[in-house]
């Protein structure tokens, strides 16, 4: 079992694992809600997986007051995240649209923003305020419920999803590589992948390889590639722009850049990483 996808540690289990792992207990976990953007560590001290977002779902397995183990209900993805980031579920309305935005405690951009928000995190609308919406945010362990505001602009139902998803990762031109990153302060490869899907409403794993199996279908290494076809390499992804080009979060840039297609193939061979090893179209 990939231990990234299964909810179980040396602990405990999910109870849908019953009888299929051994584990000293199995549970079916307490529902949270993701409130701080935090990283998915694969062990309790240990090195970042994955990021989650404010609004993100996250069913606790196991855990105390500074640490838990869980799952995110986004792409299933399993690992260990502070506590203080996680507070109990709303019912959410709407999601981020714009790379990155703030949110204000009231309808004034001249007033400090106290929080920020990145694509795809999904908040509470209580109230519209003309150009602004009204946002309620859930107690954690470290602070009371919250309430503030966001520009109407840089939101949409959940129900409402973009149709471009080249566009989407377009917004995070420049934006500085981040292994595990999921944010508009810093995204990796499959980050970038997964965020512009996401927000065309196109469910997507979170890693490249999973990603790799998951998604689209092959298309024979001669066939011309289109706006929005996804490149493979072992352990990288980058989404096609147009015949010509490529965007990509890499490690090489250290941002998200556009890269001729041509060269990037060639660099990233040269460098020992190996050659494309699919291309998928959705």
């Amino acid at each position: 079992m990939d231990r990234r996808l299964t909810p179980a540690n040396d602990h405990v289990a999910h109870e849908s694992l019953r009888g299929k792992v051994d584990a000293p207990r199995f549970t079916d976990g307490t529902l949270k809600q993701v409130v701080g953007d935090s990283f998915l560590l694969d062990a309790p001290s240990g090195n970042r997986d994955r990021q989650v977002l404010s609004g993100d779902q996250f069913n606790i397995l196991d855990g105390d007051d500074h640490m838990v183990f869980g799952q995110s209900l986004k792409d299933g993805y399993v690992g260990y995240l502070e506590a203080w980031s996680l507070g109990d579920p709303q019912s959410l309305t709407h999601r981020v649209t714009h790379r990155t935005t703030h949110m204000y405690p009231d309808p004034n951009f001249k007033t400090p923003h106290n929080r920020v928000f990145h694509l795809n995190s999904r908040v509470q609308v209580v109230a519209l305020k003309g150009k602004w919406a009204e946002v309620k945010l859930p107690a954690t362990p470290m602070s009371a419920p919250k309430h503030g505001h966001i520009p109407a602009s840089h939101l949409c139902p959940l129900d409402a999803f973009s149709s471009d998803p080249v566009a989407i990762a377009e917004q995070f031109l420049d934006t500085p590589y981040v292994w595990a990153g999921n944010s508009g302060f810093g995204i990796d490869c499959s980050g970038l992948v997964q965020a512009a899907l996401l927000a065309c409403g196109i469910p997507c794993p979170a890693d490249s390889d999973l990603q790799e199996a998951a998604l689209g279908h092959d298309i024979p290494d001669d066939a011309p590639l289109q706006r929005g076809d996804i490149l493979f390499w072992k352990g990288h992804v980058a989404m096609v722009v147009d015949a010509a080009r490529i965007i990509h979060a890499n490690a090489h840039h250290m941002s998200v850049v556009y890269e001729s297609t041509a060269d990037a193939i060639a660099r990233i061979a040269a460098q020992g990483d190996g050659p494309v090893t699919s291309r998928k179209r959705l």
